[in-house]
């Protein structure tokens, strides 16, 4: 083979390389944005009834083994899983109302984490042992605010209570919201109106005294809010 060809040859190699160069590469980043597409498709279009079911979960594990646990147990089992699932600085915005805007982004961080660990000393307190009970996901529907998902928490004896559960879209996740109790009574009304009373007879920090005594007190004064 003479050089002339040799050198064309070599070209047209380094040119075919270059190519097979550019086109792995472009289907490797086209592999890694449907990676990453893919995954935050799943993430939103992930089912808001799963966020209720994990909490469901963790609650039914929890009163199974809730004896042995005590309430502090109890409280650092369900609380990370509350964190995870509902969205506390929303909720505890809400709750606290329209004083919220006159407190310094320290106090804001104070009361949410205050908030948190109020909400999950609750449900440590109230699923506190295990008695046949069934906890039930049993559809959803849309609502202005998210979608509602409908549960209902059926008793040994037969007897349901019904509690509905407003999910929203929170960036790529879906965080719980507000709890409805017989579809109707909400939790976050609820806090408000109690918050509203606390911080006008004794300010902000009567405000964190009261979460911080009841989480005391459903935990067996051994969690406290910070």
């Amino acid at each position: 083979m003479s050089k002339d060809r040799i050198a064309a040859f070599a070209a047209a190699a380094s040119v075919g390389s270059s190519r097979v160069s550019k086109f792995a590469s472009v289907l490797v980043a086209a592999s890694l944005a449907l990676a990453i597409f893919t995954g935050s498709a799943a993430a939103l279009a992930a089912d808001p009834e799963d966020r209720v079911r994990n909490l469901y979960e963790t609650l039914l594990r929890t009163m199974k083994e809730g004896r042995i646990l005590g309430e502090s147990g109890r409280f650092a089992r369900i609380e990370p899983v509350i964190n995870r699932l509902f969205d506390i600085p929303f909720m505890a915005r809400l709750a606290v109302g329209t004083s919220w805007a006159s407190l310094s982004p320290a106090q804001q961080q104070q009361v949410t984490a205050a908030f948190g660990s109020y909400i999950s000393a609750t449900y440590a307190d109230r699923f506190d042992s295990y008695a046949g009970q069934r906890l039930e996901v049993s559809g959803h529907q849309p609502s202005a605010s998210g979608v509602i998902v409908k549960t209902r928490i059926v008793k040994g004896s037969g007897e349901a209570v019904g509690i509905e559960y407003l999910v929203r879209q929170n960036g790529e996740d879906w965080r719980i919201s507000d709890v409805y109790l017989d579809g109707s009574i909400s939790q976050l009304a609820t806090q408000r109106s109690e918050f509203g009373a606390i911080m006008r007879r004794d300010g902000f920090d009567g405000l964190i005294a009261t979460l911080n005594q009841k989480v005391s007190l459903l935990t067996g004064n051994v969690a406290k809010a910070s």
